[in-house]
């Protein structure tokens, strides 16, 4: 019986590889297996796995993921002609569970094929969402909720603990990407942890990225669905059942604000002022167009914006936040440049990143290491085509690896070596396809200047504020996860501090500090409350003295006592101004000889 067996796999293998030669077919690592093809192969991390087999049998590869063909593309040239001569060509998407479960059966801005319903999509989110006026719009959500994040750590810097900053980085891009779609945060400050609606988003989330990651084997062999391995996409079904609900409530209860607003369509506004959000924006659309912007097609946008716009940023600004820990000659420099282009009288804001071109150059040499997305999202020729020469069938899976182009030898000096001053001048061109984290052509990511400005602001605002160190003597363990997305397979921890040449024992409160201080602007800028120059407040004198009035009123009136033994809560609550979370309550009695002059 092993004999028949022996020779079956032995024919297949030869007939595979001669009709490969035959057809102009790209190489292949030998031998071809018989269902399995190449899976035999994959290693975790899968890009390192198919960089090594790429650096042994070339560039341009075509392997059998079992019942598919896979075009893997490993040179910036051939990278080229994939996005450009053949653009079209490669503009599908392959059918695969994630897409089905997770993109509305294929019709998502992700996953929908490429014709008219994915250009009108596309249209919507570049126009309508991603513009840079939208962005420019929403940016103090942006800035509000990294102020936020900067107000947290500080009090961490308080307790003198170590802080876990991928939880941190990964709420800060839930929180601005749910305010983006829907005007709600669900992390952080002032959301309490009974709210039983954002309990049900954590749980949604934590669950839609640890499934949304993992790795599916009936895609490559559909026939294990019949003996045991579906159980994967049972709980992608269960998973979309409960965002669906999630997601609706969310539109329906836009959609009986927008029915009570008078100003819905007049402004940029809804009734109460607030800035539009992505929920808005598309119901204003569906009143116009009901047959096409369906609440279907709402939650699908809904979704894509999420878990492209978070997993993804949050993951970067760790990648170069955990480098510049590793490198602090590198963050001296980049704290240098803050220093001296925007100084301490404001936080950096998104117009001050054009002024950081050293910032600039640390993100996008992140990005070079550590890609986002290393595979890119998978696309699918529609059609025969040709790449490098060879012959490359309809329907073949195309994965661009990007993370091997991006520490290739051949196209970088000192690929493993962490150098922002490689990208000095760098103006964002595509130089020659060496660097293209985001993708290219018609299927890139939409959403790369919303995540270049949120990693600048973000990585900028945290390098400004807080003196960083490593937790120990030892660096920053830098080994890669396994997923769609590239995570640190250990979450970085970090010691943080206030800056120690500005103020002495910065957290202690220590009135006597501002003995003979005279209230002038000259001390280095240390002390801005009101701000400063043309544009500072003019009513600041006005602010002192009633507040000077009022505090001595009351000193002088009464005793003052806690309500309990336990220290005031000193939390910090949200908003432009600094309010605090819980209002203060306190015990007074009268001081009887100062009321007889009342």
């Amino acid at each position: 019986m092993l004999f028949p067996l022996v020779l079956f796999v032995a024919l297949f293998i030869l007939t595979y590889h001669l009709i490969k030669k035959i057809r102009n077919l790209p190489p292949s690592p030998f031998p071809t297996l018989p269902i399995i093809g190449h899976l035999y192969l994959f290693k975790k991390p899968l890009h390192r796995s198919l960089s090594k087999i790429s650096s042994k049998y070339g560039p341009i590869l075509l392997l059998q993921f079992g019942s598919r063909n896979v075009l893997l593309v490993t040179s910036p040239s051939a990278a080229e002609e994939c996005f450009t001569k053949n653009d079209i060509v490669f503009a599908n998407r392959p059918h695969l569970l994630a897409g089905k479960h997770m993109g509305y059966n294929y019709t998502s801005l992700t996953w929908a094929s490429y014709g008219d319903h994915w250009r009108n999509l596309r249209k919507i989110s570049s126009l309508e969402i991603l513009s840079n006026n939208r962005l420019q719009t929403l940016s103090f959500v942006r800035m509000d909720e990294i102020r936020s994040v900067v107000r947290r750590l500080y009090q961490h810097d308080h307790q003198n603990q170590t802080v876990e900053m991928q939880s941190v980085f990964f709420e800060l891009t839930l929180n601005v990407m749910m305010r983006m779609i829907a005007g709600k945060r669900y992390y952080g400050e002032n959301v309490a942890e009974i709210d039983q609606e954002a309990k049900v988003f954590r749980e949604m989330v934590i669950e839609t990225f640890r499934l949304g990651g993992a790795s599916n084997i009936v895609d490559f062999l559909p026939l294990l669905r019949w003996v045991g391995f579906g159980g994967l996409e049972r709980r992608l079904m269960i998973l979309h059942q409960k965002r669906e609900r999630f997601m609706q409530n969310l539109v329906e209860e836009y959609r009986r604000r927008m029915e009570i607003s008078d100003k819905q369509n007049e402004n940029d506004v809804d009734g109460l002022g607030n800035k539009k959000n992505m929920i808005q924006v598309m119901l204003s659309l569906q009143k116009l167009e009901p047959e096409y912007y369906t609440d279907e097609s709402i939650r699908g946008l809904m979704m894509v914006l999420l878990i492209a716009g978070t997993d993804t940023s949050a993951g970067t600004m760790e990648w170069a936040m955990s480098l510049l820990l590793n490198n602090p000659d590198i963050l001296k420099k980049a704290q240098d440049e803050i220093d001296n282009q925007i100084g301490s009288d404001h936080l950096i804001n998104e117009i001050d990143l054009a002024k950081l071109p050293y910032l600039r150059c640390i993100i996008n040499e992140t990005l070079r290491l550590y890609p986002a997305v290393p595979l890119l999202i998978p696309h699918e020729s529609s059609e025969d085509c040709k790449i490098g020469g060879y012959h490359i069938p309809r329907g073949t899976m195309l994965l661009v690896n990007m993370w091997a182009i991006q520490n290739d030898p051949k196209n970088w000096e000192e690929p493993r070596k962490f150098k922002p001053e490689r990208f000095e001048g760098f103006e964002g061109t595509r130089d020659g396809f060496k660097l293209v984290p985001f993708g290219s052509g018609r299927r890139s990511c939409p959403g790369e200047s919303l995540a270049m400005r949120m990693v600048g602001l973000a990585l900028g605002s945290l390098i400004q504020c807080f003196e960083w160190e490593r937790v120990g003597e030892d660096t920053v363990d830098m080994r890669e996860g396994t997923g769609l997305t590239m995570p640190k397979a250990q979450p970085l921890q970090a010691k943080i501090q206030n800056d120690p040449e500005i103020w002495e024992d910065p957290g202690n409160y220590r009135p006597e500090r501002f003995e003979g201080f005279e209230g002038k602007k000259s001390d280095g800028f240390k002390l801005l409350a009101f701000g400063s120059g043309r544009r500072s407040c003019p009513g600041d004198r006005l602010v002192t003295r009633m507040v000077g009035l009022a505090l001595g009123s009351l000193l002088q009136c009464f005793e003052w006592e806690r309500i309990i033994d336990e220290m005031v809560d000193m939390t910090e609550g949200n908003g432009v101004t600094l309010p605090k979370a819980h209002p203060l309550q306190a015990k007074c009695r009268p001081r009887t000889t100062t009321l007889l002059h009342l």
